[in-house]
């Protein structure tokens, strides 16, 4: 028998159900289709660093697979029109693959499913519980993320991880693809480089250094390295499974005991199982402007706003600066991205969707669930219950960058511009936040 594992957003070897159900076959293809970049709310391709660090984590993955007799092929192009043609050229008997959320990933599998005559299988393993006791617990997924937590937290533990490699059988005869080179480097600012052992050096740093121990009070510091964890790239990807990242920190707690920044690391990845069951519940709603309620709320499409925004020009040196970050190293902070939000929602007025779009182009921790559940929440029209999050700016400047540092490092300083433009009749065109 020939299978099909094609490889999604869970670019690992350890810790890989899907995977090790796949390596029951006698032959083997390992296949990963390059991420489409549909244009989408006045935003078209992908960032140079999430696109580098895509190609290092497939990279460091194919590196992986050769001492296990096994290679990676990567191919461009529909899965829906891809895999087909691999089924049909190299006699397929049945394709394996984790459960993925987002609409476009859903889809494909439903459509290979209504066209193809094999058994299309998804595995879980990209999330911290199964997904059959997530439906136990919660037969009607809450609509805010607290309700959700309790239960989880008095039902379910997080699965245990796999610590052992699959044996793989060997590939059919094929003609591999090259896998692309990484073109950018990693930033001097954030040097963070894709694949699992860069992703476990950073985990066993962040536990070994007593960061994990003071999470809970450094975690909104804009400067990544300073107080995040930053392994939400390496998640992201698949590169670390979260069920990995909880054990360690079980293991520590074990070892050095438990305090609130310990549960508070947990804590988040609850946020990050929360959004993925989510956006599996809402499908398309998940891009609707009023998301799963079908909220109505005001807004607009100034261009010049837009672009100030989206290009680190705005009358706020810290969103400036925030923005400036994001496009040099693909990363921002949860704090960061709060404040980068709620200015384009709630001081200029537009679609929130414009801000998450212009984010899954650059973030290297892109997460569809993540990414799109967190700017709903901010909109008022996602998992929020108060119903939006708008907030001062100058507030958080004070707080979070008192002395300037961050905007001076960022250049976030910018001449102060008008809030609006006027036509050749001094009309006033689409005043800002209206």
């Amino acid at each position: 028998m020939r299978a099909i594992y094609w490889f999604r957003n869970d670019l690992r070897l350890h810790d890989h159900p899907g995977l090790v159900a796949a390596a029951q076959a006698d032959e083997l293809l390992l296949v990963y289709l390059w991420p489409l970049q549909r244009p989408w709310c006045n935003t078209q391709g992908m960032g140079e660093q999430r696109e580098r660090f895509i190609t290092e984590s497939l990279i460091a993955l194919h590196e992986d697979l050769q001492p296990l007799g096994q290679k990676l092929l990567v191919l461009q192009g529909s899965p829906e029109l891809v895999i087909p043609d691999l089924i049909r050229d190299y006699a397929i008997d049945e394709i394996h693959a984790s459960k993925c959320a987002g609409s476009y990933e859903t889809r494909a599998i439903r459509v290979l499913r209504d066209r193809l005559d094999i058994p299309v299988l998804e595995h879980s393993g990209n999330t911290l519980f199964n997904p059959a006791d997530i439906a136990e617990v919660c037969p009607e997924l809450p609509d805010s993320f607290s309700p959700f937590r309790r239960k989880v937290e008095k039902h379910l533990s997080p699965v245990a991880p796999t610590r052992d490699l699959p044996q793989l059988p060997k590939p059919p005869a094929v003609a591999f693809h090259r896998i692309p080179e990484a073109r950018t480097k990693a930033p001097l600012g954030l040097p963070l480089r894709g694949g699992r052992s860069a992703g476990q050096r950073r985990l066993r740093q962040f536990i070994d250094s007593g960061d994990l121990r003071i999470y809970k009070e450094t975690r909104n510091c804009l400067d990544p390295m300073e107080g995040s964890s930053t392994l939400s790239p390496w998640l992201s990807l698949g590169c670390l499974s979260a069920r990995e990242v909880a054990a360690s920190v079980q293991e520590h707690e074990e070892e050095a005991g438990a305090n609130e920044s310990t549960y508070w690391m947990v804590f988040e990845l609850l946020w990050r199982e929360y959004f993925f069951h989510r956006a599996i519940r809402d499908g398309v709603a998940l891009f609707r402007h009023g998301g799963h309620q079908g909220a109505v709320s005001r807004c607009t499409f100034e261009p010049r706003n837009f672009a100030r925004w989206c290009a680190g020009d705005t009358n706020h040196p810290l969103v400036n600066a925030l923005m400036h970050q994001l496009v040099a190293t693909g990363w921002m902070s949860n704090r960061g991205r709060q404040i980068a939000a709620s200015c384009l929602i709630h001081d200029f007025g537009i679609d929130w969707r414009y801000g998450a779009a212009f984010f899954e182009k650059h973030l290297i921790d892109y997460d569809v669930g993540s990414n799109y559940g967190n700017w709903q929440y901010i909109a008022g029209v996602g998992a929020d219950p108060r119903g939006g999050r708008a907030f001062n700016i100058e507030k958080q400047t004070a707080a979070y960058d008192p002395e300037g540092v961050f905007v001076a490092k960022w250049d976030g300083q910018r001449p102060t511009q008008p809030m609006y433009v006027t036509d050749a009749a001094d009309w006033p065109i689409t005043p800002s936040g209206s």
